[in-house]
């Protein structure tokens, strides 16, 4: 069971909110509702408190804007986290696992998930490399651990494979995608289970609370995070059920806000974590999870594939993974830097499955999830400076994903643990000032981390040629067999994926003609979005930011005639159709459908003028994910 952990009253009213209450989209972690902690005051007070929040909360005063700019409770604690994944559960744990072995019961350790239950945004494929959990819990796996988690499939085979548009020719695999000794999992279900190991070490762990503001001290280091009102109308005034965000200060604050973080992108441009290193490049990986008829399934195969659907020009591949009892696990990875504008990552994906070598296994099968995610590509030369006055950046915020391994868990698990022993020691050897976790960088750099990105540092960039594809697969087999990254060059990636895209009067540029789905094997997006489960409270303020929507529009359709549209795995972007003098003599109008949003990212990476800003919404809201 959980060890009992007390709750400051601030963030007890801030559980039991009337915002978090009376929202639909929002309610209070089961967690907490199971294991409710005791707050510092007495209980009789603290119902007492929140009565008389609750009447207050309906009262006309809250519809005056001052209460926007109200001062905020704060908690103090020792470090937060802010995203909790595997790379920010295994700081958590690691962290109160040093607090501990030196019986240092006060030192507090606090993690912050927007996602409203523990493990609902994370999505990966997932073939899960051990070595990272077995240092940080070595019983996970145990048949004599009553807490293992039971969610593992050993991987049994590997195939690699080169799709033609009806064949699939086998090929060999590099050394990076031998998966002897690997297990296949959902990390979603991974997730939960490490959530429920942090709250036995005495992790504060706390599901619905979006962070969306950095703090900084009067040096201008971190001293923590804010997480957003509560009750905010789409008009962005104060609704009745108006609640301020709450500040959690720190001495360190660990991002591990997964890929293309927004309050990453903060620190990064404030500190300038860049300076010695590349631009991060991205893709954009789909996945679903089907049920299939256990004559076509084969426990523990795993089958990569590379080519068709994707043309020669862009980068990407395809998985499938048989799992558990009767489950695959496939998915379409897209790089972010293709350059056709008619391409549709989410179409290409649906297509993809009515190849013989994927409709064979998914016959009569019935799909259950869906999900998609940005993922970070720019391997070794892309990491940036990952401390910095008070924090430092983990997990796959700073990008630590194994491209050509296609593996990133054990990886930034790893980071995570790093930046904890590096932050345990740093709070506890001086008791004041700011934190500055230069070991973590050392530690990184010496690590098995540092080593295995930078083997493989030139697989990536080498699809950047003249024969696209195929020359990048040559390249790559020259590194992985012969070369293994002991070569004096680092390639570069040639331009940022939003820069990428061509316009479509661009002579290369061809229409491309996606077949309609037939709903049994490929779905239309609407139906594989409900499939995520996700759910945004319509009146807020849309935490897609366009400064202007009509500018936006005038700029982008004439160039890339709808691009938005085709990008978004989750039908959020739409240019109506309109009379011409309605819409600037466009004839349609730019639409976002924020409530589709399952939180990838990709508008934001993708948009060619960097003029769609995605922000966190209310804590809680987005996807919910099942065994993704």
């Amino acid at each position: 069971m959980a060890t009992a952990r007390r709750v400051p009253l601030v963030l007890f009213r801030r559980i039991n909110s009337p915002a978090l209450l009376s929202s639909g989209s929002r309610r209070s972690p089961p967690h907490l509702l199971r294991q409710r902690p005791t707050p510092i005051t007495p209980m009789a007070t603290a119902i007492k408190t929140l009565q008389s929040l609750r009447h207050f909360s309906s009262t006309p005063q809250f519809q005056n804007e001052s209460l926007l700019h109200a001062e905020r409770e704060s908690d103090q604690v020792d470090v937060v986290i802010v995203g909790g994944g595997p790379a920010g559960l295994s700081a958590a744990i690691r962290l109160k696992q040093l607090a501990n072995a030196s019986n240092n019961a006060d030192f507090r350790v606090l993690l912050l998930e927007k996602a409203g239950d523990m493990g609902a945004h994370i999505l990966s494929g997932a073939v899960m490399e051990p070595s990272a959990i077995n240092e940080l819990l070595p019983d996970w796996n145990s048949p004599d651990n009553p807490s293992r988690f039971e969610g593992a499939t050993p991987v049994t085979s590997d195939r690699m494979r080169f799709l033609t548009k009806n064949r699939a020719i086998p090929m060999p695999a590099p050394p990076q995608m031998n998966n002897h000794g690997n297990f296949i999992l959902s990390l979603n279900e991974m997730v939960k289970w490490l959530a429920e190991r942090a709250e036995e070490v005495g992790v504060e762990v706390y599901p619905g609370f979006a962070a969306s503001e950095v703090l900084y001290g009067p040096d201008g280091g971190v001293m923590g995070v804010a997480t957003n009102d509560l009750g905010v109308g789409r008009d962005g005034k104060p609704k009745a059920s108006f609640e301020r965000g709450m500040e959690f200060h720190a001495r360190c604050t660990l991002f591990a806000e997964g890929c293309h973080g927004s309050l990453t992108k903060q620190v990064i441009k404030k500190f300038d974590l860049r300076r010695d290193s590349q631009m991060q490049t991205y893709g954009l990986g789909l996945k679903e999870v089907w049920e299939i008829k256990p004559e076509n399934f084969v426990k523990g195969q795993v089958s990569h594939t590379l080519g068709w659907p994707l043309p020669n020009n862009t980068y990407g591949g395809s998985w499938m993974y048989h799992f558990s009892e009767n489950k695959v696990s496939l998915g379409l990875v897209v790089g972010l830097d293709y350059p056709n504008p008619y391409l549709s990552p989410y179409s290409e994906f649906q297509r993809m499955k009515h190849h013989p070598f994927f409709s064979s296994v998914l016959a009569d099968g019935k799909c259950i999830s869906y999900g998609a995610r940005a993922l970070n590509e720019g391997g070794f030369q892309s990491i940036p400076k990952v401390s910095f006055p008070g924090g430092a950046l983990i997990g796959d915020t700073a990008g630590f994903l194994n491209v050509p391994k296609i593996k990133g868990t054990h990886t930034s698990m790893k980071s995570g643990m790093l930046a904890a022993d590096a932050a345990y020691t740093a709070l506890t050897e001086n008791t004041s000032g700011t934190v500055m976790l230069y070991a973590y960088e050392d530690a990184l750099r010496a690590s098995t981390v540092w080593k295995e990105l930078k083997q493989v540092r030139n697989m990536r960039p080498s699809f950047h040629n003249p024969l696209g594809l195929i020359g990048g697969i040559l390249y790559s087999g020259l590194e992985a067999y012969v070369l293994k990254g002991r070569v004096p060059w680092t390639l570069k990636h040639p331009t940022p994926d939003h820069a990428a895209t061509l316009p479509t009067s661009h002579p290369s540029v061809r229409k491309i003609s996606y077949p309609k789905p037939d709903g049994v094997l490929s779905f239309d997006i609407l139906t594989s979005v409900s499939r995520t489960g996700t759910n945004h409270e319509e009146d807020q303020p849309v935490h897609l930011r366009v400064k202007d929507w009509r500018a936006h529009a005038r700029k982008e359709f004439p160039r890339f005639d709808g691009l938005e549209n085709r990008f978004c795995p989750a039908g959020v972007y739409e240019y109506v159709e309109e009379e011409g003098g309605k819409s600037d003599g466009l004839g349609v109008r730019f639409q976002i459908n924020a409530q589709n949003c399952i939180h990838c990212k990709t508008c934001d990476i993708k948009a060619p003028s960097q003029d769609i800003e995605w922000s966190t919404p209310q804590g809680g809201e987005g996807p919910k994910y099942y065994l993704t």
